[in-house]
């Protein structure tokens, strides 16, 4: 996660203002002695070179090392990245101050010292650059930090609330009702199957998905129910093939993950003898992977059904950011959806 994770309100032309104001305090507590009687710090040549090692230092540490450090954070990479800081002002100081002052203006900074005291002298001035742009670098990061996961809370809610409002089909609802009420009518023998899984899927809606997290038998069990009475609704509907393959009998994923590709394959699609829906989950230790495929319908698509995929985009992405992948695609009248998410 690296510095401009989450603009918000601290946008980049607010971060460059406060690294004005910076430079600016920087330059008054530096060069300003006295303001009353206007006196001022008047620099030699060596204190010119050491803000120019200074504010190279300080900006070589911000935006290469800082960001590295903390993407993602790591000691090691902390410790490597203060040592790389530390060695880049030193090599700057010495090739600045003993190399191109030397050819320009005849003069070294260090006349004579060894390279152990050279060292040891530039770690006490190296602190200073190196120290300020780490709290610059943090101060600005966790402002942000702290505005991406407000941001991520308020978009979490308005996806659950949208979630929740839609997790139902109306027109599902009443056409089942009403093909019971056939079935029992004419006392056929799949009502009471057909009345048995209503209420599984109603008891998924209403319970279920209220919770963050279930068990992914659970959604499958609900993804069965409903591709059955999907199935006893039509009764020339072909079958759907589902094919599950798990070795992770515990997962836990949130509600309504995978079920919306089936909802929407079941909806948009062509269900016949001829056309069937194939659907493959497999999980293990390392990810979740779900495809399905199905015929392309010609039907007028329901805009009240379903959670849509654009909701599930936007749930995916607050589960599992930066470890999922759907990829959805059209080809020769076959529409595939495969749903990828690293565990």
């Amino acid at each position: 996660m690296n510095e401009t994770l989450h603009s918000g309100t601290l946008t980049t032309r607010k971060a460059a203002l406060i690294h004005l104001v910076f430079w600016l305090l920087i330059a008054y507590f530096t060069f300003v002695k006295n303001p009353i009687h206007a006196k001022f710090l008047v620099p030699n040549l060596f204190y010119c070179t050491y803000v120019m090692v200074f504010v190279s230092t300080f900006y070589v540490h911000y935006f290469v090392v800082m960001r590295r450090v903390f993407h993602p954070f790591n000691w090691k990479k902390l410790l490597l990245g203060l040592i790389v800081s530390y060695l880049f002002f030193t090599g700057m100081r010495w090739l600045v101050e003993q190399e191109i002052t030397r050819v320009l203006f005849g003069e070294v900074n260090y006349t004579s010292t060894t390279l152990l005291n050279y060292l040891l002298d530039n770690m006490h001035y190296s602190s200073m650059p190196i120290l300020f742009s780490s709290f610059l670098w943090l101060g600005i990061y966790f402002v942000r930090l702290l505005e991406y996961n407000h941001a991520i809370v308020e978009e979490n809610q308005i996806t659950e609330i949208k979630f929740l409002k839609a997790q139902i089909n109306p027109h599902f609802v009443f056409n089942t009702l009403n093909n019971i009420y056939s079935m029992v009518y004419f006392k056929s023998d799949q009502s009471l199957l057909a009345i048995e899984k209503l209420s599984h899927v109603m008891r998924f809606t209403t319970y279920e998905a209220q919770k963050e997290k279930i068990y992914l038998q659970d959604e499958i069990n609900y993804m069965k129910a409903y591709i059955e009475l999907e199935q006893l609704r039509h009764q020339d509907a072909g079958e759907v093939k589902f094919t599950i393959q798990t070795r992770n009998d515990y997962l836990e994923v949130p509600p309504y993950i995978l079920s919306p590709l089936v909802e929407n394959a079941l909806k948009h699609g062509v269900l016949t003898k001829e056309m069937t829906i194939e659907i493959d989950l497999k999980v293990d230790q390392q990810s979740l992977v779900f495809a399905i495929t199905n015929e392309i319908g010609t039907q007028k698509k329901d805009k009240l059904g379903g959670i849509g995929l654009d909701n599930l985009q936007k749930r995916l992405q607050i589960h599992y950011p930066n470890k999922h992948t759907l990829t959805l695609t059209n080809a020769q009248n076959r529409f595939t959806a495969i749903l990828t998410i690293a565990l």
